[in-house]
């Protein structure tokens, strides 16, 4: 774990350098057990990625212009803790592999702001495929000059 103050509080983030997006519960994410239903979990970890994606200087329409796209082949969270409607929640996300070729991995770690709880983790594998077939293609430089930077700094555990 690696700590980093946030608001005063020491969290320990699974990796270096997060890219972060404060979250919060809406009553329409409620479910009927009175916590965050599930999919909105995964909502969440697509909006995370896709503005990293961003901040990093690739976006959808980038995707389409080089008919290449980091689509995800696996998808797996761990639901640790619930979270309540109005909590104040930070989700970090990391690329963590890459092989500069085909694939990737990004990493997904969920924290409730209040006492720095991580309530879930998710990990992607992810692919590269040509948008007009969906077939997995080689990653384009555009890709590799990119995401590979930010894979590099992500050293933590796997």
């Amino acid at each position: 774990m690696l700590p980093c103050i946030q608001r005063g509080l020491a969290l320990d983030w699974d990796y270096p350098q997060p890219f972060t997006l404060p979250v919060t519960p809406q009553a329409v994410d409620i479910d009927g057990l009175n916590h965050t239903n599930n999919a909105v979990y995964v909502r969440w970890c697509e909006q995370a990625g896709w503005a990293h994606s961003e901040q990093l200087g690739l976006t959808l329409d980038d995707y389409r212009r080089l008919d290449r796209a980091m689509a995800i082949r696996r998808g797996e969270y761990d639901y640790l803790l619930p979270t309540v409607l109005g909590e104040a929640l930070l989700l970090a996300t990391w690329l963590v592999a890459g092989d500069g070729k085909l694939s990737m991995a990004r990493r997904f770690q969920l924290v409730r702001s209040s006492d720095g709880a991580t309530v879930l983790r998710g990990h992607w594998d992810l692919v590269c495929i040509e948008i007009a077939s969906g077939r997995p293609r080689r990653m384009p430089a555009e890709f590799i000059e990119t995401y590979m930077p930010a894979v590099a700094r992500a050293s933590g555990q796997e």
